[in-house]
């Protein structure tokens, strides 16, 4: 199903829910006057509304900034396989064949199977640990034997070991930002949050109405705004393996976010 349509029906049904509880308790009300709302309640709503709000601006920016970092990793991580794939033209042919085919098959996997297999079990392949492994040392066995080869080895060893910085910090991308318990009390809290407008004793004005289900369509919105980033290489970026298949298109075929 759709991103779009999964908020569409969330913000649809939440609203209904409040239109429906608002009218249910107005037919089961003995005339209560909203007037007579203790000033208490009304400051409980008033902290209840600005902590949630809080909580809710942190975990929108703590995804947020998981998405960004998700984002920088892989670029990094592909940036540097293709700075071992061209600073190998200083190597001698023999070794720099096994090198530039070392990096295709990495960027390939990573690619092709890696990336779906790391967006549905939160975790990267064996293989692919194997296939950079590999690639270490083939660069590393490489013994050079001018002034040139050795400043290119340096270079080579110095960009896998990037590469293998990128790849363990994309593994701690790849599950999600928020654990269980913060879920738990965001989703408490926007309970909390709306079930305070009836403790305020809301009416069935077409006005007071409307703002009660704009109110929880924002609420809505931006939970699902949390839950869409909260997986950056599953949801929240457009193209996740965009850096890999632009400096190197034979990786063949794009991996977009679900």
């Amino acid at each position: 199903m759709p991103e779009w349509l999964v908020l569409i029906l969330a913000i649809l049904t939440a609203c209904a829910a409040v239109t429906w509880a608002v009218v249910l308790r107005q037919r089961r009300a003995d005339g209560d006057d909203p007037s007579e709302t203790p000033d208490v309640i009304e400051y409980m709503t008033m902290m209840t509304g600005v902590v949630y709000a809080i909580v809710l601006g942190l975990a929108i920016a703590g995804v947020w900034e998981a998405r960004n970092v998700a984002d920088g990793v892989a670029t990094d991580e592909a940036q540097a396989l293709h700075e071992v794939h061209e600073r190998a033209r200083a190597v001698p042919a023999v070794h720099r064949e096994r090198i530039r085919s070392d990096v295709a098959a990495y960027v390939h996997h990573t690619v092709a199977t890696e990336w779906p297999y790391m967006v549905e079990h939160g975790r990267l392949t064996p293989h692919g640990g194997k296939l950079l492994a590999d690639l270490r040392k083939d660069v590393l066995d490489w013994e050079p034997s001018t002034a040139r080869e050795e400043q290119a080895y340096a270079a080579l060893a110095d960009r896998v070991a990037a590469v293998d910085a990128a790849r363990t910090s994309r593994a701690g991308s790849a599950e999600p930002t928020l654990p269980g318990v913060v879920w738990l009390g965001l989703f408490a809290g926007a309970v909390v949050s709306v079930g305070m407008l009836f403790a305020l004793q809301i009416q069935r004005s077409t006005r007071e109405l409307l703002l009660a289900g704009i109110f929880t369509a924002l609420i809505a919105f931006l939970l699902f705004l949390v839950r869409h980033f909260d997986e950056p290489f599953a949801r929240g970026l457009t193209d996740p393996a965009g850096a890999f298949t632009a400096l190197f298109p034979q990786a063949g075929g794009n991996v977009t976010a679900g």
